[in-house]
């Protein structure tokens, strides 16, 4: 009879064995992956495995028939489906009163080998294989001898570092020594063991990052001729460096008109030229001048690009040195008014005198020559 048991294990071994590999083949082809691994695809940490379970014994024994036994396994999964256990565990047995009655102990310390199928986090059905060295103690031996086994189990993931197994299998018992007129025992074996994973798990790997996405051509945030105004709005796209430009990005001749802002007759007086004294120079109402020169301030804050050159002018009374010293303090004191409000000097050229040249209107008339007493911003083009 357990020549028969061995010999049907073996075959219920390798088919179990074959079963395994042609699953795991289907799952390579097929791209899948163990879950919660520290490769990748299964969890490599190391467990410890209490067992408990019984014994039905052969016949040849003359012991009882049933008794339980339990151990400890120490192993770790190797690769996604196989796992390798060091084991110890111990028996004892109760021999029959006709062969002398006592004790038959055996203490079994050896590896063993399991390959499973199907996924991890399912009901695992697996093959086991093993090797022992299996110590007997009883009044007719006390001694080693070698031992295999062969099983078939069923394990459960239950938590991320548990997983329970349950098995059944055959162990052969190379004892010639026990009970000379033997030379050998097979017993079938039913154990429940508690797998515990210790330390932590290893992180899941990390899934590839996405790429960023394309830039996207918003042409509202984009100005490739520089000049201030965004290419959605620009309808004339390629003005050249340092080019006044309007609202639609196309060039546009700056004008900043004075005219308005004349002069009161003789004025400003030497040593009168700061900006604050301008209201005493100009004619009045002296508001509608400075009113004129806040505007030209706004339109040259307006337009950061625009240069000016800052000129005065006189009518034709007085002699030509007098007009020129007076056009220049008119060209002075507007002057400093603009950078007094925040205009930078670097954007002005002058103060520049004129006299009495280039009038704009007759100085044959005071109508005339009211016009005349002024000063100008000329746009640098």
């Amino acid at each position: 009879m357990k020549r028969k048991g061995l010999y049907f294990l073996i075959a219920l071994a390798l088919g179990g064995v074959g079963a395994v590999h042609a699953q795991d083949n289907t799952a390579d082809a097929a791209g899948a992956a163990a879950a919660t691994s520290s490769t990748g695809d299964y969890d490599g940490r190391w467990y410890i495995a209490p067992t408990l379970g019984g014994y039905y014994n052969d016949t040849d024994r003359n012991t009882n028939s049933r008794q339980f036994y339990y151990g400890l396994g120490v192993g770790r999964f190797v690769a996604p489906n196989a796992s390798i256990d060091l084991f110890f565990d111990r028996t004892k047995r109760n021999r029959d009163t006709a062969v002398g009655g006592g004790n038959w102990a055996n203490n079994n310390v050896g590896v063993a080998a399991r390959f499973y199928a199907g996924d991890w986090n399912a009901w695992r059905p697996y093959v086991l294989a093993g090797v022992m060295g299996s110590y007997h103690l009883n009044s007719g031996d006390h001694g080693w001898s070698p031992a295999a086994e062969l099983g078939v189990g069923v394990s459960k993931t239950v938590a991320e570092s548990s997983d329970i197994r349950i098995e059944t299998g055959y162990r052969y018992d190379f004892d010639d020594k026990s009970q000379p007129a033997e030379d050998g025992y097979g017993d079938w074996f039913l154990g429940f063991s508690i797998v515990s994973r210790f330390g932590e798990p290893a992180a899941a790997p990390q899934p590839a990052a996405a790429p960023p996405p394309a830039p996207v051509n918003d042409c509202s945030t984009q100005d490739a001729d520089n000049d201030g105004v965004n290419d959605c709005d620009d309808k004339c796209p390629a003005t050249a460096a340092g080019t006044i430009v309007g609202p639609d990005g196309c060039p546009q001749k700056v004008v900043i008109d004075l005219r308005g802002v004349n002069f009161k007759f003789d004025y400003p007086k030497k040593g009168h030229v700061d900006a604050s004294e301008i209201s005493k120079s100009l004619a009045e109402p002296s508001s509608d001048s400075v009113a004129i020169l806040d505007q030209a301030v706004d339109t040259l804050q307006r337009y950061p690009q625009v240069h000016v050159t800052v000129a005065g002018y006189t009518d034709s009374v007085g002699t030509d040195a007098y007009n020129q010293s007076l056009s220049e303090r008119r060209a002075k004191i507007v002057y400093d008014y603009l950078t007094s409000h925040g205009i930078d000097a670097s954007r002005l050229e002058g103060p520049i005198g004129h006299g009495e040249a280039d009038p704009i209107d007759s100085n044959d008339t005071d109508s005339g020559r009211a016009r005349n007493r002024r000063t100008e911003l000329q746009v640098q083009q």
